[in-house]
């Protein structure tokens, strides 16, 4: 039996909300990882398909939906005198979850900020009030300077979470190839003035996704290395990302919302059906989709300079997500059917057969044009890794397990973005379940090889507006 590092101590008790892929691959990374009494420890999902893995490592299961209705009554026996809820779950709102935590003295931590069902596609609701933006403004509401609240880290899983660490790596890689001061700062000012001291127009989180399976998508099927309700969920919400400075204009179908930071516009088309230009080493340029999430946002937030209400730097951010073939072909289809999900869905784990997640961020604009940092986890390190995995499953459980052990260490943050936290310590857990983690300068640009057969709108003057990079 393996030696595994203790990172944190916990006395309880722990509550994990959802049980699928990733609350899976979790629960043993925190029992490798977090020194906690398991008798204390309770799982909760809808669905009990999964109930032997968490009673076969001696955890409570209980087979429970989470509604308006019954959301106090049922966690509040678990955790009126504090403790730790991992909400993992799809359809259960994590401003309701959060505002409960508090009122417990509980620790929280999310993947994504998660509304209640029809959040994302009730057409009773305008497009901005479907967005992440609307629903990050929705938590950052409940932020109370100066008070002693228990720390709600939301949206820390790969992405959002974990990238919004690598850009911070990126950065400081990027000052010493530039020959700069590569110190890295301690304050968000800081890092703002060194992206902008750097150049840096924007980046995308930059991801494809080559694994494989023995058996192959059937008609009538969307298959997915990844919760498949949580990917069509965003996928059905307008696309977004985070608005720079160095824009020159609105895209054709872009809108601004009326309220909050600002930092992020959004697109009026789903994120499904929205195509990018992006680059990752293995691949080389590759044509993504523009999914919505929410470190799209808090990155640009982030990062923002003000001179008084003038906004004076903002990198451009978005995900530029090229799924696994096989949900590439699934995509199609579901676009073909007027987004109507398919009968059938698959997870698939077990019978993936080779491949990789790379999974990074891409600065662009700088001295070298742009850069890449991330991931490059196969299918292979991480089945070896850690039980119940697959790539992309594993650089988003280890990102759990690296948030809830810096959440245990700072336990009165309140609500807390993942780049307002510690990003040295989050990468320090999880380095060893990330496989190789690389960089890689391009000269590619997103007019290269461009203009070509037919005449486009392009800024030929920048080439690393939006404007170049989104497929019209």
């Amino acid at each position: 039996m393996a030696e595994w590092m203790t990172h944190a101590r916990f006395d309880g008790p722990i509550v994990m909300i959802g049980f699928g892929s990733i609350g899976r691959g979790t629960l043993p990374l925190i029992l490798r990882h977090i020194d906690a009494p398991r008798e204390k420890m309770l799982v909760i999902d809808p669905d009990d398909s999964a109930r032997a893995i968490a009673e076969k490592e001696g955890i409570r299961f209980r087979k429970l939906a989470l509604t308006r209705e019954n959301l106090r009554s049922e966690l509040e026996p678990l955790l009126k005198n504090g403790g730790f809820l991992v909400n993992l779950s799809v359809e259960v709102s994590s401003v309701a979850l959060v505002t409960l935590c508090r009122e417990w003295g509980a620790l929280y931590l999310d993947t994504c900020i998660e509304p209640w069902p029809g959040g994302y596609t009730d057409p009773s609701l305008s497009m901005s009030q479907r967005t992440n933006y609307a629903l990050r403004e929705g938590m950052r509401a409940l932020r109370r300077p100066g008070h002693n609240d228990p720390t709600a880290l939301i949206a820390h899983g790969a992405n959002p979470g974990m990238v919004s660490h690598f850009v911070k790596q990126a950065l400081v890689n990027l000052a010493d190839s530039l020959g700069k001061d590569a110190t890295a700062p301690t304050t968000r000012e800081g890092w703002s003035r060194l992206a902008q001291s750097l150049g840096v127009k924007g980046l995308h989180i930059a991801e494809r996704d080559t694994q494989r399976a023995s058996r192959p998508k059937e008609i009538g099927e969307f298959v997915n290395t990844w919760s498949i309700e949580g990917f069509l969920s965003e996928g059905m919400q307008p696309a977004e990302l985070g608005f720079g400075t160095h824009e020159k204009a609105l895209p054709p179908d872009g809108r601004r919302h009326e309220f909050g930071c600002d930092a992020a516009i959004y697109l009026a088309r789903p994120g499904c059906a929205t195509r990018v230009r992006s680059w990752v080493p293995s691949a080389g340029p590759q044509l993504a989709w523009l999914i919505t999430h929410n470190e799209s946002i808090s990155i640009a937030d982030y990062f923002t300079l003000r001179e008084g209400d003038r906004v004076t730097y903002r990198p451009t951010c978005h995900y530029a997500y090229h799924p696994c073939d096989d949900t590439v072909l699934s995509l199609h289809e579901f676009e073909g059917r007027a987004f109507d999900r398919q009968p059938r869905i698959r997870l698939m784990n077990d019978e993936i057969t080779d491949g990789i997640d790379e999974l990074g961020v891409l600065l662009y604009g700088h001295g070298r044009n742009a850069y890449w940092f991330g991931s490059q986890l196969s299918i292979a390190e991480a089945r070896r890794l850690a039980p119940y995995q697959n790539a992309t499953g594993l650089q988003v459980t280890s990102a759990v397990l690296a948030g809830m052990v810096w959440a245990i260490e700072n336990p009165r943050a309140g609500v807390v973005d993942a780049d307002e936290i510690d990003w040295r310590r989050c990468l320090e857990v999880q380095m060893p379940y990330l496989g190789p983690v690389v960089g890689a300068f391009t000269d590619w640009t997103p007019l290269t090889n461009r203009p070509g057969l037919f005449a486009e709108d392009v800024d030929l003057d920048d080439p690393w507006q939006f404007r170049n990079v989104i497929v019209r």
